[in-house]
């Protein structure tokens, strides 16, 4: 028996998404994915109990104080390599608990003038992790000023070092199938029991194929994933006009690939993607090939990828 055949209640999200489905049809991976993560009443990141032993996942900055403490030096040399500006934005996309900013800017505190050039920028859409990252930074002496956003673009200008662990991983991505000798946008529908399913959609864009450069003969029901929210980051990041370095820190494979990569994590254990929505953190692998690629081609300079290790 599936976990979605097993599962006993119908979770409130997935009652929204069977009424979605059946008025408007089908919805893309992309789609499923946001209404997953960001639902505003029934999404996985209204919840609290969602980072460490007690809940979902752990992510290493709450393994380690050392994580976190390494990053944070090269915070403060990568300040000095720009020149060590007086006005610098530390920004971090999707601190969860607040435990790599806050680890980061203790070690930091030990390079000279630092800390008093430094303003910090959290950008959170889930108000019940800004609440913890709030608390997990109020326990912290000798804070520099820290303010909140609901996305990159409301950081001010100025000279910037952007962080982000495990922040990729969950922009919601597009799937394409490879059917009847061509590529279809890979979408969940209902089945005659009401559960969720995927299935092959309208056929893509050649333009799209064209872009993530598959195989020119790929196999029957080949998985190609897009992710047009790398894109969207880039652009941004590209847009600011005084210099800014960013560190992305997270999974996946060196080089392009096919495959399935979405997955969903719940305590500590995989699960089935489409089982229980708004109930598991629901992400998918990063391809890192692909996104310094698409950093060159946005005018960005990008080195690596390198393993964490």
């Amino acid at each position: 028996m599936s976990p979605r055949e097993a599962s006993a209640v119908d979770t409130p999200l997935l009652l929204k998404l069977r009424e979605r489905i059946r008025r408007d049809g089908p919805l893309t991976v992309s789609d499923y994915m946001q209404a997953c993560i960001s639902d505003p009443e029934d999404g996985y990141w209204r919840r609290r109990d969602t980072i460490g032993a007690a809940g979902d996942f752990v992510t290493a900055p709450e393994i380690s104080q050392i994580f976190g403490e390494l990053i944070g030096l090269w915070s403060a040399i990568t300040w000095q390599q720009l020149g060590s500006p007086k006005l610098l934005r530390l920004v971090e996309l999707g601190p969860g608990r607040g435990t790599l900013i806050r680890d980061a800017l203790r070690a930091a505190r030990r390079v000279p003038g630092f800390s008093e050039s430094v303003t910090v920028h959290l950008v959170e859409i889930s108000e019940a992790l800004r609440a913890m990252q709030q608390a997990t930074l109020a326990s912290a002496p000798d804070q520099p000023p820290i303010s909140w956003h609901q996305d990159i673009a409301d950081v001010s200008e100025g000279p910037a070092i952007i962080l982000a662990n495990e922040f990729l991983d969950a922009l919601p991505i597009r799937q394409l199938v490879y059917a009847d000798g061509a590529w279809h946008e890979r979408v969940v529908e209902l089945d005659a029991q009401g559960a969720l399913t995927f299935a092959p959609g309208a056929r893509a864009d050649p333009a799209d194929v064209a872009l993530a450069s598959p195989p020119a003969t790929p196999p029957t029901g080949a998985i190609l994933e897009l992710r047009p929210g790398e894109e969207h980051l880039l652009t941004q990041l590209a847009g600011r006009s005084q210099p800014f370095v960013a560190l992305f820190i997270d999974y996946g494979p060196a080089t392009a690939t096919l495959g399935d990569t979405l997955q969903a994590v719940r305590r500590h254990k995989y699960a089935d993607p489409l089982a229980d929505p708004g109930t598991a953190d629901v992400t998918a692998h990063v391809l890192f090939a692909s996104l310094a690629g698409k950093a060159r081609a946005a005018g960005l300079a990008a080195d690596g990828p390198i393993t964490q290790a």
